[in-house]
C-alpha cells in the first residue's frame, strides 16, 4: 500500500465519522421532536459503522502486510506463470519484433492443450501455494492479561489485600498500643491442558505440492488462541481457565463490581461514565474497555449531558480507537447488549488477570 493509499484510508475514517455524527444528530433531533427516528436514519448509521470498521480494520492491518516477507507483489504466481507461458513469450515477441513463427509452432500445441477435450485434461495445471482459510474473530485477553512462565502445573501467588492501620500522637505521647498487622494469603493457580489432534499421514506432509505441517501448524495455533481467548473471558474455572465474567458481582475480595445500564438491553452514556468511575484510581491508568462489535456499534452513537460524543476515532494504524478517553478493544467473545448480559468490561487487565 502506498503513502496516498495510507493517506485516503486515513481520511475516509475521518470524513465516515463526521458524516456519522451527522446523521446521528439528526437521528436524536427526530426522536426529540417525534419521539421516533427515520428509519433511514437507522440504515445510514448502519452502513456507516460498518464502513468505519473496514476503514480502522485496514489501517491496522498496514503494519503487518509491511512486515510480511513477499515474493514480488501481490498474485505472484500467476504473474510467474503468465510470464513463462509459452503463448505469452511468442506474443510479446510479435509484438515486439514483428515475428510470427513463434505463434505458428504453437498452433498444433494449442490444438491439444487448449481445448480439454483435446488433450487439456492431460496437462497438470500449477496449483497456488496459498490457501484461502476463514477469518475469526477472537478476543485481545491473551495481550492484555499479564503473562508467566512457570515450570510445573500450577502458579502459587501471595494475596496481600488487607492495609496496616496508623494513629496518631504527639512528640511526647507514651504509645501504648499496637496497630493491626497486615495478614497475607496464598492461591494457588492450577494450569490447565488444551490439545487438539488432527491427522495427516506421513506422504502427505512429504509429498503434498503446499506445506501441509505448516498449514496444520497454522491452524492448531489459531484455534489454541481463540479458545484460550474464550475461556479468558467465560470460562468455568472447572478443566478449563477461569474467565473474568464468571465472578460474582461485588466490591469484596474475589469480586468484580457490575453496574446496571438502567435501560433493559442497551449499554447507556450513564452507565459507562459509571462504569468506569467504579475503578479505583491505580487501575484507571492502563485501563481498557472490552466490548464486542455490535455494542461498539450502539455505543459509537452515545453522547455526554454536554453533547460531546464519548467515542473518538483513532487516525493512526495500531492505535485504538477511545471512550472516555480510554482504550477500546473489540472482543467477539464478549456478550451482545441484553437484558442481564455483561455486555462492556472496563479494567487494568495487566494486574487482574
Amino acid at each position: 500500500m502506498t503513502i496516498n493509499e495510507i493517506t485516503d484510508r486515513v481520511s475516509s475514517l475521518g470524513h465516515a465519522w463526521e458524516q456519522f455524527k451527522q446523521v446521528n444528530d439528526a437521528r436524536l433531533r427526530d426522536i426529540e421532536r417525534k419521539g421516533h427516528s427515520d428509519p433511514l436514519h437507522d440504515e445510514q448509521l448502519h452502513n456507516i459503522n460498518t464502513a468505519m470498521d473496514h476503514y480502522k480494520s485496514r489501517l491496522d492491518q498496514i503494519e503487518t502486510a509491511y512486515n510480511r516477507p513477499t515474493l514480488g507483489g501481490e498474485h505472484d504466481e500467476f504473474k510467474s506463470a503468465e510470464k513463462n507461458s509459452d503463448y505469452s513469450k511468442a506474443f510479446r515477441t510479435y509484438l515486439r519484433k514483428g515475428m510470427d513463427a513463434g505463434l505458428e509452432a504453437l498452433q498444433s500445441k494449442a490444438l491439444s492443450v487448449g481445448s480439454d477435450p483435446d488433450g487439456g485434461y492431460l496437462i497438470t495445471p500449477t496449483m497456488s501455494s496459498r490457501i484461502v482459510q476463514s477469518i475469526f474473530e477472537t478476543s485481545p485477553m491473551r495481550q492484555l492479561a499479564s503473562v508467566e512462565t512457570i515450570s510445573t502445573d500450577s502458579l502459587d501467588l501471595i494475596d496481600d489485600h488487607n492495609s496496616l492501620t496508623a494513629g496518631w500522637t504527639s512528640e511526647t505521647a507514651v504509645i501504648s498500643t499496637d496497630t493491626a498487622t497486615s495478614t497475607i494469603a496464598r492461591r494457588n493457580i492450577p494450569t490447565h491442558e488444551l490439545y487438539a489432534q488432527p491427522k495427516a499421514t506421513q506422504k502427505l506432509v512429504d509429498d503434498a505440492a503446499i506445506d501441509v505441517e505448516g498449514w496444520l501448524s497454522g491452524k492448531i495455533a489459531d484455534i489454541f488462541g481463540r479458545t484460550q481467548n474464550s475461556a479468558f473471558l467465560a470460562g468455568t474455572g472447572v478443566g478449563q481457565p477461569r474467565g473474568i465474567l464468571s465472578y460474582a458481582a461485588g466490591t469484596s475480595w474475589g469480586q468484580i463490581p457490575q453496574v446496571n445500564s438502567g435501560t433493559s438491553g442497551q449499554v447507556t452514556s450513564d452507565a459507562l461514565i459509571a462504569l468506569f468511575y467504579a475503578l479505583k484510581d491505580g487501575y484507571m491508568r492502563r485501563a481498557t474497555f472490552l466490548m464486542n462489535r455490535t455494542t461498539m456499534q450502539q455505543v459509537r452513537q452515545l453522547k455526554t449531558t454536554t453533547n460531546q460524543y464519548l467515542w473518538q476515532p483513532s487516525m493512526m494504524a495500531g492505535a485504538p480507537d477511545t471512550l472516555l478517553g480510554v482504550p477500546v478493544m473489540m472482543a467477539a467473545d464478549m456478550p451482545t447488549a441484553a437484558s442481564g448480559s455483561l455486555s462492556v468490561a472496563v479494567g487494568d487487565f495487566q494486574s487482574a488477570y
